[in-house]
């Protein structure tokens, strides 16, 4: 790769660079690689079970050599943050009652067994729960 200089025009010559991805697969002898595939794989596997979008930042944290000194090695740090989606909660039917709470029965429904008569007062029947089965 080759820098030019916008003050002087002069051309120079730079050392390859090394790749990222490299570094990240060496980095604490490849157990940071392990995580990462790992973190990566649990979040393709919960976009594809929820059908919904997740996310992945990885973060490269370099630090300033100890007390100043230019020889000192610098420490350098990978963190990762996953986003993935969830399922969603199911949800459940009330009704609210009289006095604004949340119930499973709806409250303008008589129970089973009562019925209303004609007069408008209502009654307590058990349902018939005899059946005669004929052979066939």
């Amino acid at each position: 790769m080759t820098n030019v200089d916008k003050t002087t025009g002069e051309i120079t010559e730079q050392p390859p660079q090394a790749p990222v991805a490299a570094f990240l697969a060496s980095h604490l002898n490849g157990r940071t690689d392990e995580e990462l595939s790992v973190e990566f794989h649990q979040l393709l596997e919960a976009v594809h079970a929820h059908g919904k979008k997740g996310s992945m930042t990885i973060t490269i944290v370099v630090e300033p050599p100890a007390n100043g000194v230019e020889s000192a090695p610098l420490p350098i740090g990978i963190e990762s943050a996953v986003k993935a989606p969830k399922a969603t909660a199911p949800k459940n039917l009330y009704f609210l009652n009289n006095d604004g709470q949340p119930v499973r029965e709806d409250p303008r429904q008589m129970s089973p067994g009562v019925y209303r008569n004609t007069d408008g007062t209502t009654e307590f029947r058990m349902a018939d729960t005899t059946t005669d089965f004929k052979d066939a």
